[in-house]
């Protein structure tokens, strides 16, 4: 079902795979560099942000072009490829006159690496197979420093021979790039991804202010125990930061707890439960309430220290 589970190696520009024409819509923390390594491995990249300056600076840095709309972005692209914020940015970058949509030939793939709904996936896919071009739903994680670095996990939902088409494409920023069904899939997918991660969080969180309380050297504790059972890429990539109180870094609160929204609604949907989720969620709306919006979202300790007292 999947292109590649995990690439062999690290990350390399420039493979063997034919150059392409692809057009990459939404350069934030994210798409900046993932469009980067794209243009680096050889493809034919033209940009497009709403704020034209920003694509003016991508341009200026790795080559390729820039369009003033996403559907001159996309004209011509054999892939299109998004990241932008949300289901409502989404329609407004793909949808109208100017959307990329209307700029995208027979036989085109459009690749969309934002974390939406599967709803929005399954809506867009469906107008894209009636134009007669493909529809993969990529969402990412691995965050800003994976997106840099080209490692990101990639999970992906659409038809076999469009994920085939695309998977040597995404190569550029994957570490990790795999099919888990039709379109929507790969939302769903992320979904699972950020619940995991929402309880592991907190559940470090808790452990680290426990631990601080009992008066153990954390960093020594967490140097044992990370190589245990209690192991995860979050103690290993933030017990550091989470000790020092330091969270202007990483995967922001706001962007978590938009995330967290679409698995609850989803999980209504579905006629299931999150308890464990929802109870993070409110907790994460707390770190706004202190103005932690941009925040880490291993800031969940900090939420902690203040209300229970360091």
């Amino acid at each position: 079902m999947g292109y590649k589970a995990v690439k062999a190696n690290s990350h390399q520009e420039g493979s063997a795979v034919m150059s392409k024409s692809v057009a990459f819509i939404g350069l934030g923390v994210m798409g900046y560099p993932m469009a980067g390594h794209l243009q680096k491995a050889g493809h034919r990249v033209t940009v497009y942000n709403r704020t034209a300056p920003k694509a003016g600076k991508w341009v200026s840095e790795y080559g390729g072009a820039q369009a003033a709309t996403p559907a001159g972005a996309a004209k011509g692209a054999d892939f299109v490829m998004a990241c932008v914020g949300n289901d409502d940015d989404l329609r407004s970058v793909v949808l109208g006159d100017e959307g990329a949509f209307a700029g995208m030939s027979k036989g085109a793939i459009f690749v969309d690496h934002t974390t939406a709904s599967a709803d929005v996936a399954r809506e867009l896919g469906a107008i894209a197979k009636e134009a007669g071009f493909g529809f993969v739903d990529a969402p990412v994680s691995g965050g800003q420093a994976g997106a840099e670095n080209g490692v990101l996990t990639v999970m992906c939902g659409g038809a076999q021979a469009d994920f085939d088409a695309a998977a040597p494409i995404i190569d550029a920023y994957a570490r990790a790039c795999k099919r888990l069904g039709e379109v929507g899939s790969g939302q769903l997918t992320k979904m699972v991804n950020q619940i995991c991660i929402a309880g592991l969080v907190q559940g470090l969180s808790e452990a680290i202010n426990f631990g601080e309380k009992a008066g153990l050297d954390m960093a020594e504790v967490i140097s044992v125990i990370s190589k245990g059972a209690a192991q995860s890429w979050q103690m290993e990539n933030r017990y550091r930061t989470m000790i020092d109180d330091e969270f202007e870094h990483g995967f922001a609160v706001d962007w978590m707890r938009k995330d967290l929204g679409i698995c609850l609604e989803e999980a209504k949907r579905l006629g299931t439960s999150l308890p464990v989720t929802a109870l993070v969620d409110q907790f994460y709306g707390e770190v706004q309430g202190l103005g932690g919006n941009r925040w880490d979202t291993s800031s969940l300790i900090r939420r902690l220290r203040v209300f229970n007292g360091k």
